[in-house]
């Protein structure tokens, strides 16, 4: 794991086509934006999560 401090509005670069922006830190809570092209998905983790769960055959509705 690659651990870095940054400050608003400082940038991530991840590849040549992804970008996570730091828009703001309130006490333990910052904010992110992220960049990416159309093709990739980004999703927080529970939200994921609950697509990858989804996807598992035999779920229950």
């Amino acid at each position: 794991m690659l651990v870095l401090s940054r400050v608003a509005p400082q940038l991530i670069s991840i590849g040549d086509t992804i970008s996570v922006r730091i828009l703001a830190v309130s006490g333990d809570s910052v904010r992110i934006g992220v960049e990416a092209p159309r093709s990739v998905t980004v999703h927080r983790s529970e939200v994921y999560e609950r697509i990858q769960q989804e996807k598992k055959p035999g779920k229950r509705s």
